[in-house]
């Protein structure tokens, strides 16, 4: 039965469902949550899952690998230009000093040297999953210490590659085939001379570029012209599935590609939609990753040798620590946000179970070596979320700083404080007359063939389905202010509405009626600030009419603002009217005391009406109004 894959992917699932939401509601996180399901169903606890269950966390990396697409499609090239600082100084600096303290204490416990160089590399990694998903749930990483931490975070990414290049120079023996999974498959770049191994993994990288900038969006425009929601995810994942494939095949990292190619389609005006489709699989996957370190963790190991293990966890821990505290009153970082910063990465990362391996196969480390290490790679990550929480629990309100900190100085907002979903040419002059005062606004539409006419023509237009809550929330609708619904679907605009009243209370809605039966059913949804796009319009027309006619410019204006106020009057009365027969009677009626109306103030538009006829108050409204 455990060999089952259905029982363990039920196991999985229901171990999901219970830790994490205890763990947030105590406050630990969900991160943990996982961590603590893991350990609860491997090999230490129930035994549902054996040993052998931990080799899911190959598959379930993957899950970093989509991570880094999402965050890629967060950040515009110029964004990461902006970056490159950070990156270089604050990464760099975080693996050379990190590594060089490692190895030197390890020199001194007397370990070998290339054995101390090893694993002076190997513990300066830190878990991208683990830091990234924690800030994102903090809404920290637009703050000073989220960027950072980003910056260092990828920069040891990178150094991944030339790591797995630098180990086997180490050991002095001659390449052998490896993969950056470690089970020893051959990459396609091995089997080539030397001389043409770096233009190999150029060209690699030059064709992700090249066809994220120029050859997916026609096809995404294909995909998207037929109307398949989930024809459009199969191909997103095609894309960072492909690229994956691609950036192992010629033996660089899968998470560095996927993270180049959203970069590249951070400017696309698909970029919501995409994003919005993955983000489901990268939480599962990071999820299912989690639990498989809890799952992993050796407790026999660790129960023969607390003492030594713990305190590996500890020393490594502070040492981290210590390190990047430095970094960050170098880089000028306040002393809450270099807190949030340090604790964070002080942990080792995920790709120390990777190297670690392939360390072993190179001979540079003795598997019993090995074997302490994973431990203390895996604890170290499980007491992350712990570490964070004393940092925002006691050392942060001890400096009067709020978990989270949202001061101007440390914020960097790109957020619209106008989302425009429908850009047709309702909603287009709406978004060209607020671009022309200066009101930056997050445009989304459906229609792909719209959306690439608009790109040509300059405007700034995403692909995305409004009414998704996932697509609102990433388009910005939680910190945005006021959002215009100018979508042609009725049924759409509805469930637009409900949607916003669900989950963004706070936005306030301008929304467009079709006609004047349209604006019924959205006033019965609660709207206030209902258009009518072809009133004014139509009123213009008749104005024009009577002018041509022979009558006084400023009579007929004068008659159609009365005409305006009338109508949206008798609209909200007429709206809360089921029966048909009853709706006709009043909807005459209605006719009749407009036709009152208009002549009474044309014949004599000074007269005292009398204080009992009930247009009294409507000519002084419309009066009001001119």
């Amino acid at each position: 039965m455990k060999e089952s894959f259905f029982f363990q992917a039920m196991v999985y699932l229901a171990a999901a469902v219970i830790m994490v939401p205890i763990a947030k509601k105590v406050g630990l996180g969900s991160v943990l949550g996982y961590l603590l399901a893991g350990v609860f169903i491997g090999p230490a606890c129930l035994e549902f899952i054996g040993q052998e269950g931990t080799d899911i966390m190959h598959f379930a990396e993957f899950g970093v690998v989509m991570m880094l697409f999402v965050i890629g499609l967060e950040l515009e090239p110029s964004r990461l230009w902006r970056l490159r600082k950070s990156i270089l100084g604050m990464g760099g600096l975080q693996i050379g000093v990190t590594s060089a303290m490692v190895a030197g204490l390890a020199l001194a416990f007397g370990i070998d040297w290339k054995q101390a160089l090893v694993l002076g590399m190997v513990i300066s990694m830190s878990s991208t999953a683990i830091v990234l998903q924690s800030l994102n749930e903090k809404g920290l990483m637009q703050t000073a210490s989220g960027q950072g931490s980003f910056a260092v975070l990828l920069f040891q990414d990178i150094a991944v590659i030339p790591m797995l290049a630098l180990f086997p120079l180490l050991a002095s023996i001659p390449v052998t085939a490896h993969t950056e999974g470690g089970h020893g498959t051959a990459t396609l770049i091995e089997s080539l001379p030397t001389w043409l191994q770096p233009l190999v993994i150029l060209g690699a990288v030059a064709f992700i570029i090249i066809a994220g900038r120029y050859l997916t969006p026609p096809l995404f425009r294909i995909v998207a012209r037929t109307g398949m929601r989930e024809l459009f995810t199969a191909t997103a994942l095609l894309l960072v599935v492909g690229i994956a494939v691609l950036m192992t095949t010629v033996g660089l990292s899968p998470a560095l590609g996927t993270f180049l190619a959203g970069v590249v389609l951070a400017n696309s005006e698909y970029r919501h939609e995409l994003e919005s489709d993955i983000d489901p699989f990268k939480g599962l996957l990071l999820g299912l990753f989690f639990m498989a370190v809890g799952a992993s963790i050796d407790f026999q190991l660790i129960m023969a040798n607390p003492v030594l293990i713990f305190g590996l966890v500890i020393g490594i821990m502070v040492c981290k620590l210590l390190v990047l505290l430095g970094i960050g009153r170098w880089f000028k970082l306040s002393t809450e946000q270099n807190l949030i910063f340090s604790f964070g990465l002080c942990q080792v990362g995920e790709f120390a179970f990777v190297l670690f391996s392939f360390t072993e196969q190179e001979g540079i480390l003795a598997k019993s070596l090995t074997d302490v290490m994973t431990a203390v790679v895996a604890i170290s990550m499980a007491f992350t979320p712990l570490f964070m929480l004393l940092n925002e629990k006691l050392l942060l309100p001890r400096l009067g700083v709020k978990e989270k900190d949202d001061r101007e100085s440390d914020v960097v907002s790109e957020e619209n404080p106008v989302i425009i979903a429908g850009y047709g040419h309702f909603g287009n002059t709406i978004g060209r007359f607020l671009q022309a005062n200066s009101v930056g606004t997050t445009v989304l539409d459906v229609d792909s063939d719209n959306v690439t006419w608009l790109r040509r023509m300059g405007y700034k237009v995403y692909y995305g389905d409004a009414s998704r809550h996932d697509l609102l929330e990433i388009a910005g609708a939680g910190k945005a202010k006021i959002i215009v619904i100018a979508i042609n679907d009725k049924e759409k605009r509805l469930e637009l509405i409900e949607t916003i009243k669900k989950h963004f209370p706070n936005l306030h809605i301008l929304v467009r009626s079709t006609n004047r039966y349209d604006a019924y059913d959205l006033m019965n949804a609660g709207m206030l600030h209902i258009y009518r796009e072809t009133l004014d319009t139509s009123l213009r027309v008749g104005v024009d009419a009577l002018t041509l006619l022979g009558h006084r410019s400023h009579e007929a204006t004068r008659a159609a603002k009365m005409f305006f106020v009338h109508d949206e009057r008798t609209l909200k009365k007429l709206s809360a009217i089921r029966n048909e027969e009853e709706y006709v009677t009043a909807a005459r009626e209605s006719m009749e005391e407009l036709d009152r109306l208009i002549q009474a103030d044309r014949n004599a538009p000074n007269l005292r009406i009398e204080e009992g006829w009930d247009d009294t108050t409507l000519i002084k409204d419309a009066l009001g109004k001119l």
